[in-house]
């Protein structure tokens, strides 16, 4: 897909849905948004059943090469909380919905930008055991993991795939966070946090409040079907256990702006910051790692003025 052939319209209704002006002050504000339905119910139940179709093993293409950071849960890896990069590309019935232009539009609005590719997709499902330690979620935000990318703009979109509340461990927000000033960070912080200590996390979290002067005010996003949470690559944010008796099952759909690039991030250790695509995308004319590449990061919405020709 090249850049003048992709044309995403709105419908009146769709228009309709997207983030009001104070929406969106409130997203600068606060790091997080609810929207209205984006969804339709049967778009939300195709999602479940493309996942399910996924889960037993159905894939329209696959990774030419694993990367070294890949979440890809399979059946040997027994009833824990599950995660499985690329299924945008992986699997075009999610890759359906996932590619929504109403998304990306509700996306461009929060991030006031003229473009917004998808970065990841991560298929996540959440069984319905309490004392599973892998459904606990540390408090963490995604900017950490992106350090190789130049945006600050990014944004990620909890998608679940029904009513999702307090007792399904639904993602939950550190209100305001992403306006800290951050103190504490070292090198460890690029690693995932199923690779971190929990109570270090907390620790983290703590430390960076009381260096704001900001209270810790955890919102859970009680998400109707249907409706999305978004929130900003630098809010904190984490989930509770799975209490409700079902699985939580959602998409991860991680969002970049169309100024992002890869950018180079050293480390401490001589070696620069890494993320999954590296190994994956084209290369540009300078041999960096393309993360414009339609293959693993299509574009989903481009303002009318950027579309060209």
């Amino acid at each position: 897909m090249t850049t003048t052939e992709f044309h995403p319209t709105l419908t009146a209704a769709e228009e309709a849905l997207l983030p009001s002006d104070e929406d969106v002050r409130c997203y600068a504000e606060h790091g997080w948004y609810l929207s209205k339905k984006l969804l339709t119910d049967e778009e939300v139940d195709a999602l479940t059943a493309a996942a399910d179709r996924y889960y037993g093993g159905e894939r329209d293409r696959r990774l030419p090469v694993r990367p070294p950071k890949l979440a890809y849960w399979e059946p040997a890896n027994g009833p824990v909380q599950r995660h499985n990069d690329y299924v945008h590309h992986e699997h075009d019935g999610l890759a359906a919905i996932l590619r929504k232009p109403l998304i990306g539009a509700v996306a461009a609005r929060l991030a006031q930008a003229d473009e917004i590719r998808i970065f990841q997709s991560t298929l996540i499902y959440k069984p319905p055991i309490s004392g599973e330690p892998s459904n606990i979620v540390p408090w963490h935000f995604d900017k950490h993991y992106w350090a190789s990318s130049s945006s600050e703009k990014m944004l990620t979109a909890f998608i679940p795939f029904h009513d999702c509340g307090e007792e399904m461990g639904t993602i939950t927000m550190v209100d305001g966070s992403h306006r800290w000033q951050e103190i504490g960070a070292d090198d460890t912080v690029v690693r995932h946090f199923a690779d971190r200590d929990r109570d270090q996390l907390e620790e983290m979290l703590a430390e960076n409040a009381a260096y704001n002067g900001a209270e810790i005010r955890k919102i859970p996003m009680v998400i109707p079907k249907g409706h999305v949470s978004f929130h900003h690559c630098r809010t904190y944010h984490g989930s509770g256990a799975n209490v409700s008796g079902r699985p939580r099952q959602a998409v991860s759909l991680h969002l970049q702006d169309g100024d992002n690039a890869w950018r180079e991030y050293p480390l401490s250790d001589g070696t620069l910051a890494a993320y999954n695509h590296d190994v994956l995308v084209r290369r540009t004319h300078e041999g960096r790692p393309d993360y414009a590449d339609p293959e693993y990061c299509p574009v989903i919405w481009r303002d009318r003025a950027q579309q060209g020709g």
